[in-house]
This record gives structure tokens, C-alpha cells and sequence, in this order.
């Protein structure tokens, strides 16, 4: 069984929940304290095993190319100045073994369509898929999320799902799956549908931005066409797959922020404030009076 070597993150998106800071910056690139999205997914996908990462980009977002490259020009000053601690910052972004490639997504055709602009880069291997304002935290000593699915792909061999549960009013928002039980924290999918009215929803587990898929799912992808919003959906993907193979649900150990909403964006926001260990003390004083 081939190992996991390849991430993909679909960056494409115009981030228009965060208008007007994403006019001319990408969503991916707003800081969590002082680091943006992008990066903390990065550092997970990288903690799991991925050592080419794979960009699926769009007009506008050419600042997440330059954050993963060498700025000679600021690495120099920093240097001059006896900035060492933050020369490492920067220089140590991406590791040295660590591969970044950038594909242009030509249109937004949806989540699937920047999927599928992997292929040729992914080939016949298995490869995670993460969702950079799908923001996950977990406790001190706790492998990361996509670290954790890894280690049950490798276990199992098939796609992995991250699932977690949801209020039924909220179903709407995202892919429902409806499932069997299998092992501890571990459940075989057996539907999986889009955005589902609360009322159709086949159950309140929903699939959130962390994924492992097998190569097939190009192939499903394919053959598909457009869904829902004229757009390739990736749920349409999976369910496509589900018919050739099993696919698993995890439901993961972690803290999940939606920093594609404000809401979750300032949640995220305080919890890695509070951690930060720069930060983390004086914070917590400071929000005491609020209390």
C-alpha cells in the first residue's frame, strides 16, 4: 500500500464572507495571531507525512505563493540586524524536504473541479485534501487531525472522512453522511449527500476540510459532471466512489474552527491567543474583564 506523500488545498476560493479584507488579500492569508490559514494547514499536512504540497490557486492569490517562498530581501535585513529568532521564522516556513507546486484552477467550478486540477501532480496515489479555513486545534501531546487520519488509512486502506456532529439546522451548511457502525470512533459511510435541508438530512454528522482520498476518486470525478450550483461537487465524488470502494468516517480528536465565518474566525482567534506563549498569560488577564 503506498504511503501518503502528496496534500492538496484548494485555494481558489474569493473568501467573499470577508469582504472587504479579502478584496485584495486571499482568505487562506488571514493571521491567527501571527500566522496565517494557510500555514497552520501546511504544518499539519506536513505533520502527517506530506512532503509536496499541492496549490490549487486562483487570480488574487499570488500572496500565498510568495509566503512559501524565500524573500531574500527580508531574510538579508534580518540578518543585519542580529534577528535570528525571526530569521528562523521565516526561513523555516517550509522545511527543505517539503515541495510546493502551484496549479492555476481556470474557473471556479467547485470544489471537486479544484480537486480534479491535482491529478496530474497526485498520479495513482492516495492523497489528503485540506480545507485551510477548516481551522483545527487539538490538545498539547495530541497527534493533529490529519496525522490521526493517516494512521487509519494506514491501517484500513480506504478514504477517510473527517465527520464531526452538527445541529440539525445547520445540516444545510455541509455534506451529511449517513453511516454504519464499525470501530471506535471509526464508521462506514454508506450515503453521503450535499447540503441537505434539515428535514432530508439523513443524519447530523457532517463532513468537514480534512479528507484522504484514493486515486479513483479522479476518475469519479470525471465522469460526474456538474451538481448542485453548476459546480463539480467533490460530495458527488465520494458518492460516485462509494460505489467501487469503502469509504470511512472518523470522527476525529480535535477542536474544529469555521474561520470562513467571522464567528469562527474570532473563536479560532482567542483559543490560539490563549495558547500562544507569548501572548497566552496576558490575554487571559485581559479578557477577564469581560467576564
Amino acid at each position: 500500500m503506498k504511503k501518503i506523500r502528496k496534500a492538496v488545498f484548494p485555494v481558489a476560493g474569493l473568501g467573499s464572507r470577508f469582504l472587504p479584507a479579502t478584496k485584495a488579500q486571499p482568505k487562506e492569508m488571514l493571521p491567527i495571531v501571527d500566522k496565517p490559514l494557510i500555514q497552520y494547514a501546511v504544518e499539519e499536512a506536513i505533520a502527517a507525512g506530506a512532503t509536496d504540497l499541492v496549490f490549487i490557486t486562483g487570480r488574487n492569490k499570488r500572496a500565498i505563493e510568495d509566503h512559501f517562498d524565500t524573500v531574500y530581501e527580508l531574510e538579508s535585513e534580518l540578518e543585519a540586524a542580529g534577528k535570528t529568532r525571526l530569521l528562523e521564522l521565516v526561513r523555516n516556513v517550509i522545511p527543505s524536504h517539503v515541495n510546493c507546486i502551484f496549479i492555476r484552477q481556470s474557473a471556479p467550478l467547485g470544489l471537486g473541479h479544484a480537486v480534479l486540477c491535482a491529478r496530474p501532480v497526485v498520479g495513482d496515489e492516495p492523497f489528503m485534501v485540506l480545507l485551510a479555513d477548516d481551522f483545527m486545534d487539538v490538545d498539547a501531546g495530541q497527534k493533529p487531525v490529519l496525522a490521526q487520519m493517516v494512521d487509519v488509512y494506514d491501517e484500513e486502506g480506504s478514504s477517510v472522512l473527517a465527520v464531526h456532529e452538527v445541529p440539525l439546522a445547520e445540516t444545510k451548511q455541509y455534506g451529511i453522511v449517513s453511516i454504519d457502525p464499525y470501530k471506535t470512533d471509526i464508521e462506514k459511510v454508506n450515503s453521503i449527500v450535499e447540503k441537505p435541508k434539515p428535514e432530508d438530512a439523513p443524519s447530523t454528522l457532517a463532513v468537514v476540510g480534512r479528507y484522504i482520498l484514493t486515486n479513483r476518486i479522479f476518475d469519479c470525478l470525471t465522469k460526474i459532471g456538474k451538481g448542485a450550483g453548476g459546480e463539480i461537487q467533490l460530495t458527488d465524488g465520494i458518492a460516485a466512489l462509494m460505489e467501487k470502494e469503502r469509504v470511512l468516517a472518523y470522527r476525529y480528536a480535535g477542536q474544529r474552527y469555521d474561520c470562513g465565518s467571522k464567528l469562527g474566525y474570532l473563536q479560532a482567534t482567542l483559543a490560539m491567543g490563549l495558547k500562544h506563549p507569548e501572548t497566552g498569560e496576558e490575554f487571559a488577564k485581559y479578557i477577564k474583564q469581560f467576564q
